[in-house]
């Protein structure tokens, strides 16, 4: 029997921040993965898929430039009392080997922590890790640019957050409910306040679309959307380019069976551009902002879930 030897090597991309906010606060906003896409320009959606003692198995979706997504599973492992994170890559494209990130946190002061964030790279020694080192050095940079906005903002960002839920009943199949919300290709035809779709899938299950809606007063919103949908139980959107009052827009539609029928929940979790106050409805103050903004969102949310409860029940033959 002979015996192949590969040789291997490891490179690190070490980057590091001081964020003028607690311990916990920052290692919350890291081990929160599902909060992630709110702040993070390029983190589409994340998931846990199950847990044990040996750490929560999480698949991400994130954007590769403005039309693709790449999804990829990692086991995390949180370790409040030794102040780390760790995430080790299940799934890693050649020439990589193995990919492990390292969070440390280190309390300065009250008040004050310090984010070491290491990533790790197993590869052969004649592996050219050039371009995936170059994406680490840019995904750290603005993973922690982006983690010491949010953790120093956390009380403004209190206040400028809208997240709610709208639910409604539908007494017809998961499936023509989910595939009502699903097929946004046809929402101009369907929809009122949707008055042009442009749509892409590339990949099954990982659409693009720009979309121009109208508001209340006339006015016309132009977005662009990429959407996450895992048949027949849940389609996972994120606005990435947006209307000029809003910092970030997220949120989902989740198909929950029962013995009745399915509950169609839909979610949105908006970011108020405190600049723009006057674009909501005149609105002087924060308050008035969300009150116009939950308004107008969940006006919009229970004319798409009252259309496609209209269409399964009339499937089911109701």
């Amino acid at each position: 029997m002979r015996w192949l030897i590969v040789s291997s090597t490891q490179q690190r991309v070490d980057h590091s921040v001081d964020v003028d906010a607690d311990y916990e606060t920052v290692f919350d906003l890291v081990a929160d993965v599902a909060r992630r896409p709110q702040f993070q320009l390029s983190a589409v959606h994340a998931q846990v898929l199950h847990s044990n003692e040996k750490g929560d198995l999480v698949q991400h979706w994130s954007l590769a430039g403005d039309c693709a997504v790449r999804t990829w599973r990692s086991v995390r492992r949180a370790d409040r009392p030794g102040h780390r994170i760790t995430f080790a890559d299940l799934d890693v494209d050649p020439p990589a080997g193995k990919i492990r990130a390292d969070w440390v946190f280190t309390e300065l002061a009250p008040g004050r922590t310090r984010i070491e964030l290491s990533n790790v790279v197993e590869a052969p020694s004649d592996a050219d890790l050039g371009p995936l080192l170059d994406r680490l050095r840019l995904e750290s940079k603005e993973h922690l640019d982006t983690l010491r906005d949010t953790a120093e903002r956390r009380a403004e960002l209190d206040d400028l957050v809208v997240s709610f839920t709208d639910p409604l009943f539908v007494a017809g199949s998961v499936e023509d409910a989910y595939d009502y919300l699903y097929r946004a290709d046809l929402w101009p035809e369907r929809i009122p306040h949707v008055v042009g779709l442009a749509l892409t899938e590339e990949v099954p299950g990982i659409q693009f679309f720009d979309m121009d809606t109208q508001g209340p007063d006339g006015s016309t919103h132009s977005v662009r959307s990429v959407r996450i949908c895992r048949p027949p139980h849940l389609i996972v959107y994120k606005q990435i380019t947006l209307p000029t009052m809003l910092d970030a827009h997220t949120g989902h539609w989740r198909f929950t069976e029962t013995r009745e029928g399915v509950v169609v929940e839909a979610r949105h979790t908006s970011t108020i551009k405190r600049s723009a106050l006057s674009q909501f409805g005149g609105a002087t103050t924060i308050d008035e902002a969300r009150r116009y903004l939950r308004r107008l969102l969940s006006g919009h949310s229970m004319i798409n879930l009252r259309l496609a409860k209209t269409f399964a029940e009339e499937r089911a033959g109701f």
